[in-house]
């Protein structure tokens, strides 16, 4: 659905995305933020210096207390909503990232502890693009940083949402192989967590439901060899629109689901863009299919311009009342409207409070710590 500009890499160095996620510590708390879980939940892992794979994970440290993990435990399908370890119907909100690759200074240990504990959300997803200077470039660099960002993450008891992040081919049986190699390495290294979901294509787009499916139907059993208990999230046509933005709409999804328990769709809006139509198809598919917002934005679909704030709130509200779990681009400080960082917050470690955020950035975190939902 958003074809959002691609960033040039000119100015930004493909280094790590922080040195120190092993030095990993969970923030004091302030009268501004929820009391600071116990700092006992365990280590952080640590990078192998002498492996070219990714960082020597261990065994999962137990979540802090009082942390979304340790709240609601390992997340399952029940009907069309997403529930906790108890059956409990729960809604996640939360952020995602830019790519890896645009904005490699911006996902680290201070901006996960300020998401957590200032920002008060509940997971973070993490886009890998696979092209445009992704993961095809050096699939072990990338795998690394994707492995770094879910140690980090876990430590402060996040869920994480790991993105395969197609967008350029959009038929995602193009990037088939990359995918099963991908999954199978990190859903393996993995799976002892309960606090992780995988996204395997994130907007497919000029390409048919039907291939769709075949590239979920071949990529979700590679997952579920190493992680039979994860829940999995498939991308729509139309950029993850259920087809809307390519004339159609759920009734394809319906007629022909994916062969896959444990699954949810997603959906992707930006809210100066997508209004009545892509609010009323939410709405109705939603009563028959699991459906997670992994994706969207206060401004157009091309991820800039001005922020729409009033149809953002229509939207959030829906979500609420529909229990629908989302996440909004970008956790990022590029020079587009629809990142939250003020341009240059990502080179320092101070993360927390509104100074450092932009207009969407205020919306959102104040929408995430309120009660609004």
């Amino acid at each position: 659905m958003h074809r959002r500009a691609v960033l040039t890499s000119t100015g930004v160095a493909l280094a790590a995305l922080v040195a120190g996620w092993a030095a990993l510590a969970i923030p004091k708390a302030s009268a501004d933020t929820e009391p600071t879980p116990p700092a006992t939940a365990g280590p952080v892992a640590t990078a192998d210096a002498t492996t070219t794979g990714s960082p020597t994970t261990g065994s999962p440290a137990t979540a802090p207390a009082g942390s979304p993990v340790a709240v609601h435990g390992r997340l399952r399908v029940c009907g069309v909503n997403l529930c906790d370890e108890a059956g409990e119907p729960i809604q996640l909100r939360g952020m995602s990232s830019h790519g890896l690759q645009f904005f490699p200074n911006c996902l680290n240990p201070d901006s996960l502890a300020a998401l957590r504990t200032d920002w008060r959300a509940d997971f973070v997803r993490v886009a890998m693009y696979v092209q445009e200077g992704g993961f095809e470039t050096d699939p072990a660099g990338f795998t690394r940083k994707v492995d770094e960002a879910v140690v980090a993450a876990s430590a402060l008891g996040l869920y994480v949402v790991v993105d395969f992040h197609i967008l350029t081919p959009g038929d995602p049986r193009f990037n088939l192989e990359r995918a099963q190699s991908f999954f199978a390495e990190v859903a393996a290294r993995h799976a002892d967590r309960t606090n992780v979901l995988w996204e395997i294509a994130n907007e497919p787009n000029g390409v048919g439901w039907a291939d769709i499916k075949s590239y979920a139907e071949e990529v979700i059993p590679v997952i579920r060899a190493a992680d039979p208990d994860s829940v999995v999230l498939v991308g729509t046509r139309g950029f993850s629109s259920l087809g809307v933005s390519e004339g159609a709409d759920e009734t394809e999804v319906l007629d022909d689901p994916v062969d896959a328990a444990n699954i949810m769709y997603t959906f992707h809006f930006y809210a100066a863009s997508h209004r009545d139509l892509q609010r009323a198809t939410v709405a109705r598919a939603a009563r028959s299919l699991p459906l997670f917002v992994s994706e969207f934005g206060t401004q157009t679909f091309t991820g800039d311009g001005p922020n729409d704030l009033d149809s953002a709130t229509a939207w959030l509200d829906l979500l609420k009342s529909l229990k629908v779990s989302y996440a909004m681009w970008s956790y990022s400080d590029g020079p587009e409207s629809n990142s939250v960082f003020r341009r240059g917050t990502c080179a320092g470690t101070d993360f927390t409070g509104t100074a450092v955020l932009t207009e969407s950035g205020e919306f959102i975190r104040t929408r995430i710590r309120g009660t609004a939902g």
